[in-house]
C-alpha cells in the first residue's frame, strides 16, 4: 500500500520517504519501517493496541470472574464504566503532554505506569478491587491521543487521514483481539493443570508483559518529530517551547473541538461500549457457549482491520476533490448510518440476522471514528495535541454517559439499550452541520466572503509579539501545506494577491 503526493524540498536526502515543507512525509508507505515516519506509525499502533488488549482483558473472561467474585449485574456494570472512565481526563492531560513534551515521552511514560494495573488483575478478590483494576487500567486508553498526535506530526495533511485511521484502528483492534486472546489464553493455562479459578488471573499477565514491552520500545525507538525529539529540539532552540495556558486558551476557545468531542463519544464512545457489552448480550441473549460469544465479540472489534482505516482514507479520497466540506460531509453520513443500524441491532432476535447486522453497524461506526481524526488535525495547529485530547476525551465520555444510562442494573434490556444507543448516534451526529471553517466553509456554507486564509486562520493563534520572535513559522508552514483542503470542485477563499507565504525549510 502506497499513497503518494510528493513535494520538492531541499533536504529530502535527509529522510527515506519525501517530505514537505514541515517534514512531514507526502507518502504513507505500509510496509516499511522507515525512520523516523513508519518507524512511528508501527510503534503507535503496536502500543495502543496492547493497551486495548489490556483494557478489554476482562469482558471475554467475564462469565467465569463473575462466578469467582459472585459479581452482580451492578458490578459488571460498574467495572466496564470504570474501565473507561479513566481515560476521559487522562486523554485530554495526555493531549497537553504531547503540545508540550512531545507524544513519544507521553505515551511511552502513561504505558508503562499503568502496566502494574494489569499485573494487579490477577489479585483482585472482590468486586471493589475488580473495579479498580478495571480503572487504572483504563488509563492506558489514553495513549490514543498520542498516537493521533504523533500521525499528525509526522504525515502531511493529504495522507494525515490514511495515517491516523490506519494507526488508530488498529490499534483499536485490540478491542476484538482480546476477545480471541483471552479465552485462547485461558483455555492452554486450564489445560496445564490449573482451576478455571486460578487459571483467568494468570492470563492477564500476558497482556500486561505486552504493553511493558511496547512501552519501552517506543521510548528507545521512536521520535517525536522528523527533525529529532522535542527535548533536543527546545534546546537547540529549533522548536518555540509553548506555554500551557496559551495551548489551553487557544483549545479550549475553538468550538470546532466541542463539537468533535461530542460527535465523536457517539462512534468510539459507542465502539467503548460495545466493546464491554456484546460477549455477554450474546452468551445471555442467544445462549451460546463462552467460546462462541467471545469469537462474535471479537468479529466487532476486529473490523478495525480495514474500517476505520477506511474511514481515514476516505477522508484523503474526499478532501481532493471536495476539500474539508467533502470531509465533513462523509463523517455525518457514515456516522448516522452506524446509528440506523445500531438501532436494527437492538430490533432483531435471530442470531444469524444479529451477527450480521452487527457486523454491518461495526464497520460504520468505526469508519466514522478514522473519519473524525480526518479532521481534527485541521482545527488547531498550535493547540493539535488539546484538541486530540478534548476529541479522545469526549470517545470516553460518550461511553461512560451511555453505559450509566443504558447499560447499567435493570432499567433497560440489553437490546432495549442498543436500540436507544442509535437514537443517540444519530442525534447527536447532527451537531457536525455546526462546523464551519471560514478559509473552506462547511457542509452547508462556502468560505467567508470575507476572503479569510488559511494563513490568517491558523496564525491568529500567535500574538504579534509571539510572530516577531519567530515562534508561528510552524503554523505558517501548515497553512501552506493545508491549501488542498480547498478542494478542486467547492468555491474556496482567494489566494492573498502577494501570494501565500512560504517557508525555507
Amino acid at each position: 500500500m502506497e499513497i503518494s503526493h510528493r513535494a520538492d524540498d531541499s533536504c529530502q536526502n535527509r529522510f527515506a520517504l519525501p517530505v514537505d515543507s514541515e517534514h512531514k512525509s507526502t507518502e504513507f508507505r505500509l510496509f516499511s519501517v522507515a525512520a523516523p515516519h513508519m518507524r512511528a506509525f508501527h510503534l503507535s499502533w503496536i502500543s495502543f493496541f496492547a493497551c486495548f488488549v489490556s483494557t478489554f482483558a476482562a469482558p471475554p473472561l467475564l462469565p467465569i470472574i463473575r462466578d469467582d467474585l459472585n459479581l452482580t449485574s451492578t458490578d459488571i456494570g460498574n467495572a466496564g464504566i470504570a474501565a473507561v472512565a479513566g481515560a476521559v481526563f487522562a486523554r485530554v492531560a495526555m493531549g497537553s503532554a504531547c503540545d508540550l513534551f512531545g507524544p513519544r515521552l507521553a505515551s511511552a511514560l502513561l504505558t508503562l505506569i499503568t502496566a502494574p494495573a494489569v499485573y494487579c488483575s490477577s489479585v483482585a478478590s472482590s468486586p471493589m478491587s475488580f473495579l479498580l483494576v478495571r480503572f487504572f487500567t483504563g488509563f492506558s486508553l489514553a495513549t490514543f491521543v498520542s498516537t493521533q498526535f504523533w500521525m499528525s506530526s509526522l504525515f502531511s495533511s493529504r495522507v494525515v487521514g490514511t495515517a491516523n485511521g490506519l494507526a488508530g484502528g488498529w490499534g483499536n483492534l485490540g478491542g476484538g483481539a482480546t476477545q480471541l486472546i483471552m479465552p485462547i489464553v485461558f483455555s492452554l493455562i486450564q489445560h496445564m493443570g490449573a482451576t478455571s479459578f486460578t487459571a483467568w488471573r494468570i492470563a492477564f499477565f500476558i497482556p500486561a508483559l505486552f504493553q511493558t514491552l511496547s512501552a519501552y520500545a517506543i521510548f528507545f525507538l521512536g521520535q517525536d518529530l522528523p527533525d529529532g525529539n522535542y527535548s533536543q529540539l527546545h534546546k537547540s532552540g529549533d522548536k518555540h517551547k509553548d506555554k500551557f495556558l496559551k495551548v489551553f486558551y487557544h483549545a479550549f476557545t475553538n468550538y470546532r473541538g466541542w463539537i468533535l468531542a461530542l460527535t465523536y463519544g457517539y462512534c468510539f464512545g459507542v465502539e467503548l461500549t460495545v466493546d464491554n457489552i456484546i460477549a455477554q448480550y450474546f452468551y445471555d441473549r442467544f445462549n451460546v457457549d463462552l467460546h462462541t460469544a467471545g469469537m462474535i465479540a471479537a468479529s466487532f472489534g476486529l473490523a478495525n482491520l480495514f474500517s476505520r482505516p477506511g474511514g481515514g482514507i476516505l477522508s484523503d479520497f474526499v478532501s481532493k476533490k471536495f476539500g474539508m466540506r467533502g470531509r465533513l460531509w462523509t463523517l455525518w453520513i457514515v456516522q448516522t448510518l452506524g446509528g440506523v443500524f445500531c438501532i436494527l441491532l437492538g430490533q432483531v432476535g435471530s442470531l444469524g440476522v444479529s451477527v450480521a447486522v452487527m457486523l454491518i453497524f461495526s464497520v460504520f461506526v468505526q469508519a466514522a471514528c478514522g473519519l473524525t481524526f480526518g479532521v481534527v488535525p485541521f482545527v488547531s495547529r498550535r493547540s493539535l495535541g488539546f484538541v486530540s485530547g478534548m476529541t479522545g476525551g469526549g470517545g470516553n465520555v460518550g461511553a461512560v454517559l451511555t453505559q450509566v444510562i443504558f447499560f447499567r442494573g435493570s432499567r433497560y434490556s440489553t437490546e432495549d439499550g442498543i436500540t436507544l444507543m442509535g437514537v443517540m448516534i444519530i442525534c447527536c451526529t447532527s451537531a457536525i452541520a455546526l462546523i464551519y471553517f471560514p478559509q473552506w466553509g462547511g457542509m452547508f456554507c462556502g468560505p467567508s466572503s470575507k476572503g479569510t486564509t488559511e494563513q490568517d486562520y491558523y496564525l491568529s493563534e500567535w500574538t504579534s509579539a509571539e510572530k516577531e520572535q519567530d515562534f508561528h513559522s510552524s503554523s505558517l508552514k501548515f497553512s501552506e501545506n493545508s491549501l488542498n483542503e480547498r478542494g478542486k470542485r467547492v468555491r474556496s477563499a482567494p489566494t492573498p494577491a502577494e501570494g501565500t507565504p512560504t517557508t525555507n525549510a
